[in-house]
């Protein structure tokens, strides 16, 4: 298959690994040395692998759950000529995990994102001094239920803290 841009290519694989069932990341990309051009491009399960361990030395502040399984799947593009036309050069399928069931499709971290409409409820209620967390849940109400939200608790609060970060001392009514 045969891609005109290297994006289109990554769009495909994204919206067939939210319909399969799993994340995707983008993994190790080989470039041209004279002029940088991408020649190959790694995407791969987001639970390929598995997570390097930490050196001795370093410091660990937080603990993270481990999340990478050792899943082989991966899709490698590869530029066929030099007008920015790919095509997949190598296509791997063998999962070692399970996959989501489309009661769960929700969950995944594609598929999670803030809407313009949640962007705005928020900010709504943010200048009536009500938090991420009660903004997450009076819209989960009004839209009848978690498995309807196209977002998580987490990234309402991450879109407060980043308009808070963006305001810092500004008038908010300027911003809207």
């Amino acid at each position: 298959m045969k891609f005109d841009t290297l994006q289109q290519g990554i769009t495909f694989y994204e919206n067939y690994a939210r319909i399969s069932g799993f994340d995707t990341r983008l993994s190790s990309t080989k470039k041209r040395k004279s002029d940088g051009k991408i020649l190959v491009k790694y995407c791969v399960c987001s639970k390929e692998g598995f997570r390097e361990t930490p050196r001795l030395h370093a410091e660990c502040k937080k603990k993270r759950p481990i999340t990478r399984m050792g899943s082989k799947v991966k899709l490698t593009l590869k530029l066929i000529n030099d007008h920015d036309n790919y095509e997949i050069f190598s296509f791997h399928e063998g999962h070692t995990h399970s996959l989501t069931t489309p009661n769960s499709a929700h969950r995944t971290k594609q598929s999670r994102n803030l809407t313009l409409a949640h962007k705005k409820y928020t900010m709504d209620n943010s200048r009536a001094n009500i938090g991420a967390t009660k903004s997450y849940r009076l819209m989960k109400e009004h839209v009848g239920g978690y498995q309807n939200m196209a977002a998580s608790v987490t990234e309402f609060k991450n879109f407060q803290r980043d308009i808070r970060k963006h305001i810092r001392g500004k008038d908010a009514q300027m911003l809207i």
